[in-house]
């Protein structure tokens, strides 16, 4: 199950990587199906807050784009899989 404070997690485990996901909501938590991702390159040198700020620019981009393909109806979603259509 997913913890909390991952951005943290991702600093104390060297990973170079890391990003946002949008997913449905169900009963778990961050366990309901993508929708997107977007990456994030952990720099050298970044601290909890450097990279905190990095992914709150990219959510603040990805978030307006998911509700804009709702409200174009081009989100399917098939029991876990989902579908974006095009435009």
């Amino acid at each position: 199950m997913p913890e909390k404070n991952a951005i943290g997690q991702a600093l104390d485990y060297g990973v170079k990587l890391t990003g946002v996901t949008v997913h449905f909501v169900d009963g778990g938590m961050d366990t309901g199906p993508v929708i997107a991702q977007r990456a994030v390159d952990i720099l050298p040198g970044d601290d909890e807050n450097s990279l905190t700020a990095r992914i709150h620019a990219v959510e603040q981009q990805l978030y307006p784009e998911v509700v804009s393909w709702f409200a174009q109806y081009r989100v399917r979603l098939d029991g876990r899989n989902v579908t974006i259509a095009a435009p």
